[in-house]
């Protein structure tokens, strides 16, 4: 692949100076016992004694709890390895080190709520939610469940469940019945958390008539919790059984200093759901210690965030970016949450945020920074945003022309961070770090500690070309498996079955020039036209640039003993897909791309199928294609948009 002759940014001399993972690195040369000169000899050395680097994180971080003897046993093994395991630590204890009356939490549902919350109401409120949830017979190794928006009462509900050693898992209230149901009914909660309802593009959602079937279909939970967002918490509550409202349950309950319960690093802390567009979801349970440990490294060390520090993600609660966000508290940073559509009441809504609590860290979707893009905002030109120092985007690969619109129209002076992980491990694979430069198109680089490597068909390792994006050395955010699979099958079939003892993620990447990475999309999602493998990012980052194109999906349609690529593209209000546009798009695939990317077939639809969390289902969309059924359409923010896709009379010759 061709890069570009100079980066797009690299941090002063100044800023190097001043980051975390500079302090850092020096401790780890004592450490080493030689210069680590660098990231990349930084990183060489974290996977070369992955011991000594996470006993580092662990002190650097002023992790809160028994750290114990030993750092790894068993670490040659994937799964098996241990860290940390005779450590006893609370995670809820470390993200709410915090005191006094600054900002823990601002919060914005669009321009009908504000509310914020100092460290100390947070403490209170936690303390009052551990005691009603202990009362309500919740303890160690329960189940407490959310349907709820990203409000401050989210996060203090998970802190409260994690302090008492119970397990959190978490939805968004866009879900529809089934999708909750497929969900949590696997885990049984004790207390399921809900809301009145919400809001979304100026519109009030009422959720009350799916609320009855869904607290119906949970017969464990002894207790459901409505919190107020429109205003009816208590007549929603008298619908439901055994439900109260958020002050009907915290009533007698007076703050008090917080009880933390120490349990092993590997004790369970979150369930997250696969996407479920191909069946059930599956239930991914994630260790404390390891969500911490992972987290801290992320936000301290790649992130540069520190105490004091505005950190704003995007995210709704069905997404593993808001479990990612909550754990800033961790580094002493203020929450910045936002609920709703993030183009109302104006496109530029987020960028009016960062300005109004000076955000020094936003974070956001390739595809929302596409949307913006493309609606012609500049924001350099109408917001300060002088106090952003960095821009991270996930959900998908973020395309060459976004990063170019980010250092032309946003801020010229920023890290712009492209991460990659997921819900399989609540955290990043590959991401961005302050020491090096940013290339157009590029992932800066691997996570420390985390042994990444590119293989081939055959599992070789790659330095050039497209494969599989890989972990060869096991790392403590691996989840501690899945749950209802006691012999582990599942698990072990879902990362370890293709390669023996290596992690296979299911992203199609490669190696850049510069020690980055590009993810051309996920590998199960990769186009296989004439044997060879094409990733469909590379085609979207083609076509999305065109202003007559919003949208586009693709998939490979089994055609003719072969496999043809079939663009499918959501065009601009009063664009019509005609044979000329047609042959434009095609020529810059193939100008962009190369000929094999070139779709056969070049299909306009009116809308296109995405998860909860705005990611496009090419999977889901190829199943429709060839006739075969959807196990899941619950997953899915528009289900009734597969229908578009289904005996379409273009894609039978």
């Amino acid at each position: 692949m061709t890069t570009a002759a100079a980066p797009l940014w690299s941090p002063s001399d100044e800023r190097i100076g001043s980051s975390a993972i500079a302090r850092f690195s020096a401790q780890a040369e004592k450490r080493a016992g030689r210069p680590l000169d660098g990231f990349r000899a930084l990183h060489a050395w974290s996977i070369e004694d992955r011991p000594a680097f996470w006993d580092l994180v662990w002190d650097f971080c002023r992790v809160i709890g028994d750290k114990g003897e030993r750092a790894l046993e068993n670490g040659d093994a994937m799964p098996g390895a241990r860290f940390f395991p005779d450590a006893r630590l609370n995670f809820a204890e470390n993200l709410l080190r915090g005191s006094g009356d600054g900002d823990a939490i601002v919060f914005r549902g669009e321009d009908k709520a504000e509310a914020k919350l100092s460290f100390d109401a947070l403490r209170a409120l936690v303390s009052r939610i551990q005691q009603a949830l202990v009362v309500a017979g919740v303890g160690e190794g329960d189940r407490v469940a959310a349907m709820m928006p990203n409000r401050p009462e989210t996060v203090a509900f998970m802190l409260a469940t994690a302090s008492i050693g119970a397990i959190w898992s978490s939805c968004s209230p866009d879900f529809g019945e089934r999708g909750v149901l497929d969900r949590f009914g696997q885990i049984e909660p004790k207390v399921f958390v809900t809301v009145d309802g919400y809001w979304y593009a100026g519109k009030r959602i009422e959720i009350a008539p799916k609320l009855k079937p869904i607290v119906d279909g949970l017969p464990t939970a002894r207790r459901t919790v409505v919190v107020p967002y429109l205003g009816g918490a208590s007549e929603v509550a008298s619908g439901l059984r055994d439900a109260v409202p958020l002050d009907g349950f915290l009533e007698g309950f007076e703050p008090k200093p917080l009880a933390f319960k120490r349990l092993p690093f590997a004790h369970p802390l979150y369930v997250l759901f696969s996407s479920g567009t191909t069946g059930v979801p599956k239930c991914i349970v994630h260790s404390a210690g390891g969500v911490l440990l992972q987290h801290l490294k992320e936000h301290v060390l790649h992130s540069d965030i520190r105490p004091g520090d505005r950190v704003f993600y995007f995210t709704t609660c069905g997404w593993m970016m808001w479990n990612w966000l909550v754990s800033a508290l961790a580094a002493e940073a203020t929450l910045l949450l936002y609920d709703g559509s993030p183009f109302h009441p104006t496109p530029a809504v987020l960028f009016d945020f960062a300005d109004a609590e000076g955000m020094t860290f936003l974070g956001t979707s390739a595809k929302w920074i596409d949307g913006v893009k493309k609606q012609g905002l500049r924001p350099r030109d109408s917001h300060d945003l002088s106090t952003v120092r960095a821009i991270a985007s996930t959900g998908s690969p973020l395309a060459d022309s976004s990063f170019d619109w980010v250092y032309e129209a946003v801020k010229s002076d920023v890290q712009l961070a492209s991460i990659s992980g997921g819900t399989d491990i609540v955290s990043c694979f590959v991401l961005g770090n302050p020491l090096d430069p940013v290339w157009r198109g590029e992932i800066q680089g691997p996570g420390l500690g985390l042994a990444i490597a590119v293989l081939d068909d055959d599992g070789r390792p790659m330095t050039s070309g497209k494969g599989e994006l890989s972990c060869v050395k096991a790392f403590p955010a691996m989840p501690i498996g899945f749950w209802n699979d006691p012999d582990g099958a599942k698990y072990r079939a879902a990362y370890f079955e293709r390669f023996d003892n290596v992690w296979v993620h299911g992203d199609f990447a490669e190696w850049t020039e510069h020690g980055g990475l590009i993810i051309h999309g996920r590998s199960d999602a990769t186009l296989n036209p004439g044997g060879v493998r094409i990733g469909t990012a590379e085609i979207y980052a083609q076509v999305e640039k065109m202003p007559e194109i919003t949208e586009a999906l693709c998939i490979g349609q089994d055609y003719d003993d072969d496999v043809r690529v079939v663009l499918f593209v959501r065009l601009a209000e009063g664009v019509e897909l005609d044979e000329d546009l047609t042959k434009r798009v095609k020529a810059r695939i193939r100008e962009g791309a190369s000929p094999r990317h070139v779709p056969a077939k070049v299909v306009a639809v009116a809308d296109i199928p995405r998860t909860k969390s705005g990611k496009i289902v090419e999977l889901a969309v190829r199943e429709v294609v060839h006739g075969r059924p959807v196990k899941n359409k619950e997953a899915l923010a528009n289900p009734e948009a597969l229908e578009l896709y289904a005996g379409l009379e273009a894609l039978r010759s």
